[in-house]
């Protein structure tokens, strides 16, 4: 049987992104690397069932190679669906921090609800709660 490891997302900025994730969004780094041989930087967030991984490319000096996102588009995919306990608290997160959203909340009654926002690089999240 196969279990899901993690998921990597490209990031222009590995601080910022990880500003991003662990001060709005609460996950909790567990390292970050320099990967000098492939010219990368990385870290992982911890996330229950899996974890985040943020991919920085750098150049041959391992330095940052500019990285211009493209902007989100319907139907948002590929994204990243992180599960939640409470829509409601994560929606009131995200207006805290001056996060709009892609596109939601939408709803299946009695099943599900969602909703979809970009961070800083344009990478899609979706943020679901299973009614």
């Amino acid at each position: 049987m196969h279990r899901l490891d993690h998921v990597a997302l490209q990031v222009a900025n590995l601080d910022r992104a990880i500003d991003f994730y662990t001060h709005t969004l609460g996950l909790r780094l567990m390292f970050r690397e320099l990967d000098e041989e492939h010219h990368e930087a990385f870290a992982f967030l911890e996330m229950e069932g899996g974890n985040l991984e943020l991919l920085q490319t750098l150049d041959e000096q391992n330095q940052p190679i500019p990285h211009t996102p493209s902007a989100p588009q319907s139907p948002y995919c590929p994204h990243v669906a992180l599960g939640v306990d409470d829509l409601d608290a994560m929606l009131d997160t995200l207006a805290k921090a001056n996060i709009p959203l892609l596109k939601g909340p939408l709803a299946i009654p009695a099943k599900v609800r969602w909703c979809y926002m970009a961070d800083p690089d344009s990478n899609v999240i979706e943020f679901v709660q299973w009614l």
